[in-house]
């Protein structure tokens, strides 16, 4: 299945259009993305059991993050060996975690603020869960998944690492700081779960692009590893990481500026578009 968040409303992509998901189920489920991840089993039933309705066109411009309003927001870093070692750093033993603040998070063709600093970006799978995890085995682990998205963990990177102790969660949560769509899809539609395309492309010029069989520590060990110590909820999302290319390990250093457009796509996913301005 592929969900989407068009202009607040959950829809259900169809060959021919987008299924809302309130007005075919007749009520049974809510309009909002993020209740309709709260019933993820009951819906994963329902659209399992739906033959087909009415449907209709949808403007791309208007989706928006599939999980809009998660509790929590987890992200990865130095996941992928190639970021490890662009980064001069050893590959960690277990996964580094930091949080993005929700309210950092946006949609999937979003014009986002640029504020004073050095502001980088950073491509990365993302995971929102279907199912509560707590203490959940990695071999349980993608039970407890509903889809895969794409994100950006854009970071400003004076505020990132300021001393004399890292603001990792405060530099990447900036308004905008967290875009991710343009669409929910589920494990089963991927040929390999764990083995996933993705990249970006900064007006024009291709930046960064690894698959997600590169990752340090795969999706469902991040599962794993995170329940052991804080319980999910579903509809909480997790960036996984980014792989080598971002701007701060370029010579020179390359950041985003006014006026530039990120691209960011993933197989079988899409591609969203972002675009930034100076904050106001």
């Amino acid at each position: 299945m592929r969900i989407v968040n068009a202009a607040g409303r959950a829809g259900l992509l169809a060959d021919d259009g987008l299924v809302d998901v309130e007005s075919a189920s007749k009520g049974a489920f809510s309009a909002d993305p993020q209740a309709l991840l709260a019933r993820w089993d009951d819906f994963r039933s329902w659209a399992a059991a739906y033959d087909g309705g009415a449907t209709a066109p949808y403007d791309e411009e208007r989706l928006e993050a599939p999980a809009p309003r998660p509790r929590q927001v987890f992200a990865i870093g130095l996941n992928y060996r190639d970021h490890a070692a662009e980064s001069g750093m050893d590959l960690p033993d277990t996964p580094v975690v930091f949080t993005k603040f929700p309210a950092s998070i946006t949609g999937p063709s979003a014009v986002v603020g640029l504020p004073p600093g050095t502001v980088d970006f950073e491509t990365e799978l993302v995971v929102v869960l279907g199912r509560d995890a707590h203490r959940t085995p990695a071999a349980h682990a993608w039970d407890h998944v509903a889809g895969l998205t794409i994100g950006q963990d854009l970071s400003e990177r004076q505020l990132q690492l300021k001393p004399p102790a890292p603001q990792f969660s405060l530099g990447k949560s900036y308004p905008g700081f967290a875009p991710m769509g343009p669409v929910l899809v589920t494990p089963d539609e991927f040929a390999d779960r764990d083995d996933v395309v993705l990249g970006c492309r900064l007006n024009g010029e291709e930046m960064q692009k690894s698959r997600t069989g590169d990752m340090v520590f795969s999706v469902a060990e991040l599962i794993a590893y995170l329940s052991a110590v804080v319980p999910l909820h579903a509809g909480d999302v997790i960036f996984t990481g980014t792989p080598a290319g971002i701007g701060m390990a370029r010579t020179p250093a390359r950041f985003l500026r006014p006026g530039d457009e990120l691209v960011t796509f993933a197989e079988g996913i899409g591609s969203m578009r972002t675009t930034f301005v100076t904050a106001p």
